[in-house]
């Protein structure tokens, strides 16, 4: 049984990265896909488990040999992207993927899937929600919080090519919404 995939998508802040691992924790046969990026690796995180840390030129190259389902440059010579080989991998063990992705590599996902894809968009209640959310992190400068933000707008207009949205506005709320949407597609 070749396992399917759930694809989440949000913008920074919505909730879906603490969605995502909540749904790993339940009994959905579900695996993570890790992405590759040609960013430098921090020292909380490990090659393999956190992301496949490449070498731009290495990125590059796979890029070239069209080893990825989807990829974007974040940043002049940072690259982000998932490979086809580690969608393979857990799929061909019987396991159902899910994907921590931004909106456009959400949408190339399904696009490439079809059917065998559930995209889901985590939208937050507001934007001013958002703000709250992203200041009470404590994590960016108000200048960054300003850009993602801004981006954050933008990714709202993809929210209609989901086959799902779900409003983060209650996280318990929308753990329940996620665990049974997902159950009903990989049961059908």
């Amino acid at each position: 049984m070749t396992g399917k995939l759930i694809i989440f998508s949000a913008p920074s802040g919505a909730g879906k990265t603490t969605i995502v691992r909540h749904l790993l924790e339940q009994d959905l046969n579900l695996e993570f896909s890790i992405s590759a990026t040609s960013r430098g690796m921090r020292h909380t995180e490990t090659d393999g488990k956190d992301y496949y840390f490449l070498t731009p030129e290495d990125f590059r190259n796979k890029i070239g040999n069209d080893e990825f389902l989807e990829w974007e440059e974040v940043y002049p010579g940072t690259f982000y992207g998932t490979l086809k080989s580690e969608v393979e991998r857990i799929r061909s063990i019987g396991k159902n993927v899910i994907f921590d992705v931004d909106v456009v590599g959400g949408c190339n996902i399904k696009k490439y899937y079809g059917d065998e894809a559930l995209s889901i968009f985590v939208q937050p209640p507001s934007i001013e929600e958002l703000r709250n959310r992203l200041v009470s992190r404590s994590t960016d400068a108000p200048e960054v919080i300003e850009k993602r933000i801004a981006k954050a707008e933008y990714e709202l207009t993809f929210a209609s090519q989901f086959d799902r949205i779900i409003v983060n506005e209650h996280l318990e709320t929308a753990f329940e919404e996620a665990e049974k949407c997902i159950r009903e597609f990989i049961n059908k």
